[in-house]
C-alpha cells in the first residue's frame, strides 16, 4: 500500500513538473528586457507627411462546399475541398473573429499594410494600421527591431482594424479551439508588408499643411452598444495631410469606434469590412455605378478604431440606411458594410470643410511623446491553457505577466492615445457604474473619464495599438458569476475574451498617468 502511494506520488509529481515546465517553455520571454520608457519633446518645427499602403493579401488556393451552409468546414458533415494548388491536401486560410473552422472561400477586397508618418523635423512618429484582428506585442517588436535605424523613426505604433473577416493572426480561431489558426508564412508576410510600408512612406515624405475635423455625434446611427450601461463613443476624428506646395492630400487617417464585423460570421470571403468601403470612399468618392454622388479627397487613407468595447458593433439586425438611396440595409453583407463606410466617409469629409466649427488645421508644431511598457498578469484561465497548448504563441515578461504598451503623444494641442485592448467606451467617456449581481462589491475604480483629462483639442483614441489583449472591462461592470448583472440570463462576453479582472483598473491608472503633464 505504501509503496503503490508513493509511486502514485512520484507520478503526480513528476506529471506537475512536466507540466510547469511546459508551460514555463510555451510562455518564455520572447524578448527579454525589452522595456520602453520613451519621453520626448521637440521646439515648434514644420511637418511633413508620407503615406503608404503594402497589399498584404494571403493567397487562397483551396476553396470548399459548406454541405449546410454553417460557415465551418467540417468534413464529417459532408464538406468537400477543391484542391486548387494540386497537393493532394486541403490548405484552409482560417479566418479570425466569429467561429472556429471558418476556411476563407476568396478574396473580396486586398488587406492592407498602411502607414502615415508625421515629422516636425525634429521628432518623427509613425502609425501603422494592418486589416487583422489584431496582433501580439512580441510579433510587433520582432517588427520594431527589423525597422532600419536610417529611417529616423522616433516612435513606431502599430494597429489593427480588428475586421473579423481577416486572417488568425492570433492563434484562437484555427480548426479547432486546441489548434492555432495562424500560418506562420502569413505572419512573416504581414510583418514584412509593415517594413515595407514604412519605408516606403518615409521616403515620400512632403511638407505638409496638417487640418483635423470632428463630428462627435454624426454617425451615432452607424453603431450600437450590445452590453449596458449603454454608453457609446460615437464620434469621428479625421486628419487630412495635404501637399503645403502642390495642394494636394498626401493621406487621411480616420478614427471611430467601432467592430469591424458588419459582414457577419457568415461571409467567407477575406475582407476588411467597412473599412475598405471607407478608405476607398475617402480616397475615389462615393459613387453608385459609374455615377460619383461624392468626390473624394485622394491620397492613401487609414482607419483606426476607438474605444469598442462593450461591444460597439452593427449587429445582423441593426438598420444601416444607403447613402443617398431608400433603401435600408437590415441584413449583414457587404451592401451593408458599403453603405456604413460610405456615410462614415461624407461625415469625414464634411468634417473637413472650410468653415466647420471644429476644423483645425497646423503647418508647424511641436511634438511631444511618451510611451511606456507595462506588465498585465494573464488571469483568464482559458488564455492560460491556449499558451499552454500553443495556440497562443506569446511570452510572458515574468511569471504570469504579460508586457504590453501604452503610448500617448502631441502634436500641437492635438492628442493621441494608444491603448492595446478593445477599451470600453464608459472608461474614456463616463458612465462606468457598479450594477447589482457584480462579481466584485466596489464603486467605480476608472473615473474620471479618460476624455476629461486633456487639454482642450482633438483627441485620437486608437485600440490594438502595439497589441491584442481583448476586452478591457470595468472593474465594477465585471461579471462571469451568478447573479448577473442588469438581470443579464449568463455571463456577458466581454469577460470571456480579457486577460481578468485587474487589467481595466491597472491600464487606467498607466493611461492617466501618461496623460498627465
Amino acid at each position: 500500500m505504501i509503496t503503490w502511494l508513493f509511486r502514485a506520488l512520484a507520478l503526480i509529481a513528476v506529471l506537475g513538473t512536466a507540466v510547469l515546465l511546459r508551460f514555463g517553455w510555451v510562455t518564455r520571454d520572447r524578448h527579454p528586457g525589452t522595456v520602453l520608457n520613451l519621453h520626448l519633446e521637440s521646439a515648434v518645427g514644420d511637418l511633413s507627411a508620407g503615406f503608404a499602403a503594402v497589399d498584404m493579401t494571403p493567397p487562397v488556393p483551396d476553396t470548399w462546399t459548406d454541405a449546410d451552409g454553417n460557415a465551418r468546414y467540417e468534413p464529417g458533415k459532408g464538406d468537400t475541398f477543391t484542391d486548387g494548388n494540386g497537393n493532394g491536401k486541403f490548405d484552409p486560410v482560417w479566418m479570425a473573429g466569429f467561429q472556429h473552422q471558418r476556411p476563407a472561400m476568396g478574396v473580396h477586397d486586398p488587406l492592407w499594410a498602411r502607414t502615415m508618418i508625421l515629422s516636425n523635423g525634429q521628432l518623427t512618429v509613425a502609425l501603422s494600421v494592418i486589416d487583422a484582428i489584431g496582433l501580439g506585442a512580441d510579433d510587433i517588436l520582432t517588427v520594431r527591431k527589423n525597422i532600419p535605424k536610417e529611417l529616423g523613426i522616433d516612435y513606431l505604433a502599430v494597429m489593427s482594424t480588428h475586421s473579423h473577416e481577416t486572417p488568425d493572426l492570433v492563434g484562437l480561431w484555427g480548426k479547432t479551439p486546441f489548434r492555432s489558426g495562424v500560418d506562420p508564412r502569413y505572419l512573416k508576410q504581414v510583418q514584412e508588408a509593415i517594413r515595407q510600408s514604412l519605408e516606403q512612406a518615409r521616403g515620400r515624405m512632403r511638407p505638409a499643411l496638417l487640418r483635423v475635423g470632428q463630428d462627435p455625434k454624426g454617425a451615432t446611427h452607424l453603431v450600437e452598444d450590445s452590453r449596458e450601461p449603454f454608453v457609446l463613443d460615437p464620434g469621428i476624428t479625421i486628419l487630412q495631410a495635404l501637399d503645403a506646395e502642390a495642394d494636394t492630400t498626401l493621406g487621411v487617417f480616420f478614427n471611430w469606434a467601432n467592430h469591424p464585423e458588419t459582414t457577419w460570421n457568415r461571409n467567407l470571403l477575406l475582407s476588411s469590412d467597412f473599412p475598405h468601403f471607407l478608405r476607398e470612399a475617402l480616397e475615389k468618392g462615393v459613387k453608385r455605378g459609374d455615377t460619383t454622388l461624392l468626390p473624394g479627397l485622394g491620397g492613401t487613407a487609414l482607419f483606426a478604431i476607438g474605444a469598442i468595447g462593450g461591444l460597439m458593433t452593427t449587429s445582423p439586425g441593426f438598420p444601416i440606411p444607403g447613402y443617398r438611396e431608400d433603401t435600408v440595409y437590415t441584413e449583414p453583407g457587404f451592401a451593408k458594410a458599403q453603405a456604413q463606410g460610405q456615410h462614415l466617409a461624407a461625415l469625414g469629409m464634411a468634417a473637413l470643410e472650410i468653415g466647420n466649427a471644429n476644423l483645425t488645421e497646423q503647418r508647424r508644431a511641436t511634438l511631444k511623446i511618451k510611451a511606456h511598457t507595462l506588465e498585465l498578469p494573464l488571469a483568464n484561465p482559458l488564455y492560460r491553457l491556449a499558451a499552454f497548448l500553443g495556440v497562443v504563441k506569446r511570452g510572458t515578461s515574468s511569471w504570469i505577466n504579460i508586457r504590453s504598451e501604452i503610448a500617448f503623444w502631441q502634436l500641437g494641442d492635438w492628442n493621441f492615445l494608444h491603448y492595446p485592448g478593445e477599451l470600453y467606451p464608459e472608461i474614456l467617456n463616463g458612465g462606468v457604474e457598479a450594477p447589482q449581481g457584480q462579481d466584485f462589491p466596489i464603486r467605480p475604480v476608472e473615473t474620471p473619464p479618460l476624455r476629461s483629462l486633456f487639454t482642450p483639442g482633438p483627441l485620437f483614441t486608437m485600440g490594438l495599438s502595439n497589441d491584442m489583449i481583448g476586452y478591457i472591462v470595468p472593474k465594477s461592470q465585471w461579471d462571469v458569476k451568478a447573479p448577473y448583472t442588469y438581470s443579464f440570463k449568463e455571463a456577458p462576453y466581454g469577460e470571456i475574451n480579457s486577460l481578468g479582472p485587474e487589467t481595466a483598473p491597472i491600464l487606467y491608472r498607466a493611461l492617466r498617468d501618461l496623460i498627465r503633464p
